[in-house]
């Protein structure tokens, strides 16, 4: 799969933009601030249908939108699949009048004309994006980790995309009644309703992770000990908040080995446990007014040498550990698609070693559509650049070489 052609139209600084696209490495070079960034949060937003830099959609709309009677901006492009045809995938962000005249955004994706739910494009374009910031997905805050997993999940299956929505609107009305119940405004069993949307759809969240990070673990672990001339071994260690079990009696938890890695849980067997888990906690939920297990509060630690990388791991590991995390998950997308997926990569060579962005670069020239971001061209070796599209970024406007 990679993308043909793509249009932009009041996107970021991007006014107007129509260009077509090699299936192959570009290079993007220019000055901060130029478009380089936003070129490849376009991609991004395609695969993912949410910003990866901003907290709001409407941010993504052009500043000289601001005085239009109907601000929009578009993503559009042709897709074509390794199977052969062509799709167009189109999504479109509008400021639009509510009924009673305030602005109201909206978001409308078509793919081939149709109008279509996110959970329905899953799948048409996929995205591997590696920012110099990923070092948060070792030393930041546990919600960035659940942002990998589901970002990644979401693009490749649908049903996760599907029980992840559900999860993430049911929460908060189980969270308001926890709270309506603490003030003598509602009664505990009125909990059941929500407890039973709650478990259904976080059952399958917790089993869609497993899976995923067990195939993602054994990939990274053969980049990890490339890079690390076999010395080190990555582990991948999930945590959910609390600890169902494939006999459902407490024994050999996930924590084992940073989970069961011989026998793999299904949604079925986890819904009883979690809903098990809810009922014993609902007092003390109710005191707090939030809900206390989840989905919401699962952990994902890697591990160095069986030594917590966050924690102990040097900068050098832990830059290593991305590296073969992000490949990993180029290479599991592949697998469970049949697709590769667009690998994007935001100025993230200067960030590198020369050991380890020569390993990068080396994976790029295998094949797939890239794109690399750059403000230093000279970061590159000569005999790279002579073998990828070298493009300038200036002002919203491609410059091909």
């Amino acid at each position: 799969m990679y993308v043909a052609s793509l249009s932009l139209t009041h996107f970021r600084n991007y006014a107007r933009l129509e260009t077509a696209l090699p299936d192959g490495a570009v290079v993007l070079h220019g000055e901060n601030a130029q478009g380089k960034t936003n070129f490849l949060e376009a991609f991004y937003y395609l695969a993912t249908s949410r910003s990866a830099f901003a907290s709001q959609d409407r941010q993504l709309l052009n500043w000289a939108t601001e005085g239009e009677p109907m601000p929009f901006a578009r993503i559009a492009a042709d897709v074509r699949p390794s199977r052969g045809g062509i799709e167009r995938f189109e999504v479109t962000l509008m400021l639009e009048p509510a009924p009673d005249g305030t602005p109201r955004f909206r978001k409308v994706i078509r793919v081939n004309g149709a109008e279509r739910r996110v959970g329905q494009a899953a799948g048409l374009v996929t995205v591997v994006l590696f920012l110099p910031r990923d070092l948060m997905l070792i030393e930041g805050a546990p919600a960035d980790r659940r942002r990998f997993m589901d970002v990644t999940l979401s693009q490749v299956v649908p049903a996760y995309v599907d029980a992840l929505d559900q999860y993430e609107r049911t929460l908060p009305q189980r969270n308001a009644l926890l709270r309506r119940i603490a003030e003598g405004h509602g009664q505990p069993k009125e909990l059941d309703y929500w407890d039973e949307q709650l478990v259904a759809a976080g059952a399958r969240v917790i089993a869609g992770r497993q899976s995923f990070l067990r195939e993602l673990e054994v990939e990274a672990q053969r980049v990890h000990y490339d890079l690390t001339g076999r010395s080190e071994t990555l582990t991948l260690r999930y945590q959910p908040s609390f600890t169902p079990t494939p006999e459902g009696d407490g024994q050999r938890a996930f924590e084992v080995l940073g989970f069961d890695l011989h026998r793999e849980m299904t949604a079925e067997q986890i819904a009883p446990q979690f809903a098990a888990q809810l009922l014993a906690e609902r007092d003390e939920s109710v005191r707090r007014g939030v809900t206390l297990s989840g989905p919401h509060r699962d952990e994902l630690r890697l591990l160095i040498n069986e030594r917590d990388a966050g924690l102990y791991g040097s900068r050098g590991q832990a830059r290593t550990a991305i590296l073969a995390l992000k490949l990993a998950e180029r290479e599991w997308m592949q697998h469970r698609t049949g697709e590769r997926p667009i690998l994007l990569l935001d100025d993230v060579a200067a960030e590198l070693d020369p050991k380890r962005r020569a390993y990068l670069l080396e994976r790029v020239k295998t094949g797939g559509q890239t794109f690399i971001t750059t403000a230093e061209l000279s970061i590159f070796p000569p005999d790279f650049l002579a073998s990828v599209k070298v493009w300038q970024v200036q002002a919203g406007r491609l410059v091909k070489g």
